[in-house]
């Protein structure tokens, strides 16, 4: 072996034990300590057994609540079932889920929530690393000159008097967490990776509803067009009905004048709804990851998709575990708990201990001697006393935070449950209005059709044909409207309640990475 590399082997040897010998008495410091400052506690959930004012179940059925909705499914509410975690899918459309997948594997808004809760994470690992102690090499060359080289001949030899001072050595230093500073900051920490754990799944839940939102409108925007074409190729064939007969001279020219004035105002109508359209496809694509010059291939109908008819109701004490946004601020309320644990431990006497050891030598060959070592241990306290109420103030500006938070998520709880009621009482409103929808497309066809045939007969004039015609193109783009509405109120429903996010075999968080400090 080399004289450098026993050096740094005896070297390296000492620092160990040094460090064995300070780690267990270091460690049993940490242990006896405290930490000060609120400890948190999960916050209940209210205490109330329903969503709306009046008892979701009617008092007539078992276990749900139908509601009838004319030409289309009948749906019900089922009481404390649970939500699948691709709830997408039980409106039994390939192309919403292949939709749906491209967007969760493509879209950058989830990629950045991703790389938001890894940073969090790291620094939690990071911030652990203050519970140990440090250890640090600060090896020394030093040159001198030694005093008394102006006294001496010009003729002497100069160069005794310089030499060089060989100092390998280590320290190790440890800031004991008496009063639970640091672990009260992980705990902060912890909390805001929980925060960004939720923001993740608000994130993934939000992404899918906008997908199935825009697919819903894309399709009722469909049916509105196509509502709009067959009004106007009916009112086509009555104006060139009406161009016979006035070429017959049996009406008067105001006749087709007003026909070609009604057919001109729902042509007037189909622009705006192609421009909807338009920017409906441009939304799909970004959503999916894309530019709108690589528009996606799926297109959607109300037709195609199928609405689901069982809707599981979660109840009440479940919805808070349930909803991203309330999770995400519940982990902001104990962040701010654990804030406050950090001010009161930064207005505590701090201590800090060091321990130095190493060699000293004027030769390299010398540092390994017994006789060159030394060591210094260092313990110190420092206690604020005067620093003008700073750090008292700090502390009452935590405690308000935690005020503020608990107040926030109260808020957040209070919507939760509003969106839950509002989605429940528009699919009750929606039934009716689907049925009532329907049933004035049936009759507004069946009037059209009637006084279209009581006109060729000369039984009606054409003003009667015209309200006809726009009662029925009001019919159809209402039912079309009706329709894709009770689609998105269904979706909604999904989204209020949670989404099923605790379903998925991916809702775990990765395992953080190992501490690398676990070897003390």
């Amino acid at each position: 072996m080399t004289r450098t590399a026993r050096t740094g082997a005896a070297w390296a040897a000492a620092a160990r034990t040094m460090l064995g010998a300070s780690a267990g008495s270091l460690a049993a410091l940490a242990l006896s300590a405290c930490a000060v400052g609120p400890n948190f506690v999960p916050p209940e959930a209210p205490p109330v057994s329903r969503y709306t004012k009046e008892p979701l179940k009617n008092p007539s059925a078992a276990d749900t609540v139908r509601t009838r909705q004319g030409g289309s499914a009948d749906q019900s509410f089922v009481s404390g079932a649970d939500i699948p975690a691709e709830w997408w899918k039980l409106f039994h459309s390939k192309a919403l889920n292949r939709l749906v997948e491209q967007a969760l594997a493509n879209n950058p808004t989830l990629e950045a929530a991703q790389a938001g809760l890894r940073v969090a994470q790291q620094n939690v690992l990071a911030q652990k690393g203050t519970l140990y102690p440090t250890l640090n090499a600060t090896p020394q060359i030093q040159g001198a000159r030694a005093p008394g080289l102006d006294l001496q001949s010009p003729l002497q030899n100069q160069n005794q008097f310089l030499y060089s001072l060989y100092t390998p050595q280590a320290v190790v230093a440890y800031n004991p967490d008496v009063f639970g500073a640091d672990r009260r900051q992980i705990e902060s920490l912890e909390a805001t990776t929980e925060n960004q754990r939720f923001q993740l799944e608000a994130a993934y839940l939000t992404l899918t509803a906008n997908v199935v939102a825009a697919a819903i409108q894309e399709a009722s925007l469909r049916a509105q067009i196509d509502a709009t074409k067959r009004v106007i190729q009916a009112q086509t064939e009555v104006l060139g009905l009406y161009n016979k007969q006035l070429s017959l001279g049996q009406i008067a020219g105001a006749d087709v004048v007003q026909q070609q004035a009604a057919l001109a105002l729902s042509q007037q109508l189909l622009p705006p709804l192609e421009k909807q359209l338009a920017i409906q496809r441009d939304l799909l694509t970004a959503l999916a990851g894309r530019l709108p010059s690589d528009e996606v291939s799926e297109t959607f109908t109300l037709s195609a998709l199928r609405l689901p008819t069982r809707l599981p109701v979660s109840i009440p004490s479940r919805l808070v575990q349930q909803r991203p946004d309330v999770k995400a601020a519940e982990a902001l309320v104990q962040q701010a708990s654990a804030n406050v644990g950090v001010a009161v431990a930064n207005r505590l006497p701090q201590f800090n201990i060091s321990v130095t050891g190493g060699s000293s030598a004027v030769r390299l060959a010398q540092v390994v001697n017994p006789g060159a070592a030394f060591f210094t241990i260092i313990g110190q306290a420092t206690a604020p006393i005067f620093d003008a109420g700073t750090l008292f103030r700090r502390q009452r500006a935590e405690e308000e935070g935690l005020t503020q938070a608990q107040a926030q998520y109260k808020a957040v709880v209070i919507s939760a449950f509003q969106n839950v009621a509002d989605a429940l009482r528009a699919l009750q409103a929606d039934a009716k209005a689907v049925a009532a929808a329907e049933a004035a497309e049936r009759a507004t066809g069946q009037s059209l059709e009637l006084i279209r045939k009581q006109y060729t007969a000369g039984a009606v004039n054409s003003t009667q044909v015209l309200l006809a015609q726009q009662g029925y193109l009001s019919a159809l783009v209402t039912s079309a409207s009706a329709r894709a509405t009770q689609y998105a109120d269904t979706a909604a429903l999904f989204v209020a309640l949670g989404g099923g996010w605790w379903n998925r075999n991916d809702v775990a968080p990765p395992p953080p990475e190992k501490d690398p400090l676990k070897f003390l």
